[in-house]
């Protein structure tokens, strides 16, 4: 396996790292997304470079959750960008 995996939340959102830190310290709900997001992540890579075997269906179900992870992580992104505008 590589060093690195390939669409970590840092990869994802390369300019909000301060947004990124800030919710991971004080959100909990940011945290249970982006570990699952991470675990979902992580599992996708195993597969793809072949170190788990898993059928396509259940790979494209992984992704499929890994996107509807991604697209909640990024509203709360945004949502967090917003409010360190007006801050």
């Amino acid at each position: 396996m590589s060093a690195h995996t390939p669409h970590e939340l840092h990869d994802e959102f390369p300019h909000d790292a301060e947004v990124l830190h800030r919710l991971k310290l004080g959100d909990a709900h940011f945290n249970n997304l982006a570990g699952r997001y991470h675990a979902v992540n992580r599992a996708i890579h195993r597969i793809e470079s072949e170190i788990e075997p898993a059928s396509d269906d259940y790979a494209e179900q992984l992704k499929r959750r890994r996107l509807a992870l991604l697209d909640e992580i990024a509203l709360m992104v945004e949502r967090a960008e917003g409010k360190m505008a007006h801050a």
